[in-house]
């Protein structure tokens, strides 16, 4: 069976066959003005849509979320629990949009997926998520393990320490390994999502370098952060990955995701996303096939300001089930 390659993998052969190679090109690549990037950010952040548009990303924000548990006390209940809020996120108004997918521990696939089936994505974070720090063998037996449970989605993380090493090379052979486990056995595969954790990179030119170097490896999103980590998602980050995905498209023709995730908490930091989305990348990236948050408190307040806009009054935050 032939190995998966990815087409920006093709397109960036001759650049990956080294470590002086590859470390070239990244360090070729154009650097982060920190200072307009944030100004830029922050200028998308205030703009203002109207009601109707509003309702329309309210809507569009939750078939975009990841609806997300990862801590060491999940159960089979909890995550059942949450599988059945992801198809039906606000039983009381059946014209309510399900989430994207549901992203578990790899242990809690079967769980997710017997309540969901094919109606819902499950995604399964890997690769001794959060820290990335294992063994090779160890990572892709953990992202085989998902995927045979059912997994549709893996969220794997980078070595953080390798990257910021200057390790390059052994970086993308490892997402080039894990996005080969995530084949199933009749030739499909999982989605990847590349976990860059953002707030350890230190630097906006080691974001651009990071989601350029999980692209070319082929991930099929490339995602900010664990969760775990402060700082997380933010538009500052979010705004480079997004140029990054453009610039590769321009250069490739090969369109990537992105997922910001952490800290994305209100109805009102979704939609500044979706405007930066729209701004940067454009409309093709508008739909959940191609853009995602990774959340767990965010699904609440995108119902309680989609309830205020159909009744005119607030629920309280007691009126969804807590995740």
């Amino acid at each position: 069976m032939s190995a998966i390659v990815s087409p920006g993998l093709a397109a960036y052969a001759d650049v990956t066959a080294s470590e002086a190679s590859l470390r070239r090109f990244l360090h070729g690549l154009p650097g982060v003005d920190q200072v307009g990037a944030e100004a830029r950010a922050a200028g998308l952040g205030t703009r203002s849509i109207k009601t109707t548009a509003k309702a329309y990303a309210l809507d569009l924000a939750i078939t975009m979320v990841d609806l997300t548990t990862l801590e060491g006390q999940d159960t089979p209940g909890k995550v059942r629990a949450l599988a059945n809020k992801a198809l039906r996120p606000d039983p009381a108004d059946p014209t309510c949009p399900s989430v994207a997918a549901v992203c578990v521990y790899g242990d809690m696939v079967g769980d997710v997926k017997a309540i969901v089936g094919d109606r819902v994505n499950v995604a399964a974070v890997a690769t001794a998520f959060p820290s990335g720090r294992a063994a090779l063998d160890i990572k892709l037996a953990d992202t085989r393990d998902a995927v045979e449970a059912g997994a549709d989605e893996i969220d794997m993380v980078i070595d953080r320490g390798a990257f910021l090493a200057g390790h390059y090379l052994r970086v993308f052979e490892e997402i080039v390994a894990v996005k080969e486990a995530c084949r199933r056995s009749d030739g499909t595969h999982a989605h990847l999502k590349v976990i860059l954790e953002t707030g350890e990179l230190q630097t906006y030119d080691n974001v651009r370098r990071a989601s350029w170097l999980g692209m070319m490896a082929g991930g099929d999103f490339i995602k900010t952060s664990t969760g775990k980590v402060q700082p997380a998602a933010t538009l500052p980050v979010t705004l480079v990955m997004l140029e990054a995905v453009r610039d590769f498209r321009e250069a490739t023709g090969v369109q990537i995701g992105v997922k910001p995730a952490g800290g994305i908490r209100t109805a009102k930091d979704a939609i500044k996303h979706l405007v930066m989305v729209n701004e940067v990348t454009g409309p093709d990236w508008l739909t959940p096939d191609w853009f995602r948050f990774g959340a767990s408190t965010l699904l609440n307040d995108l119902l309680m300001q989609r309830t205020k806009l159909a009744t005119g009054r607030y629920s309280g935050p007691d009126y969804f089930t807590l995740d």
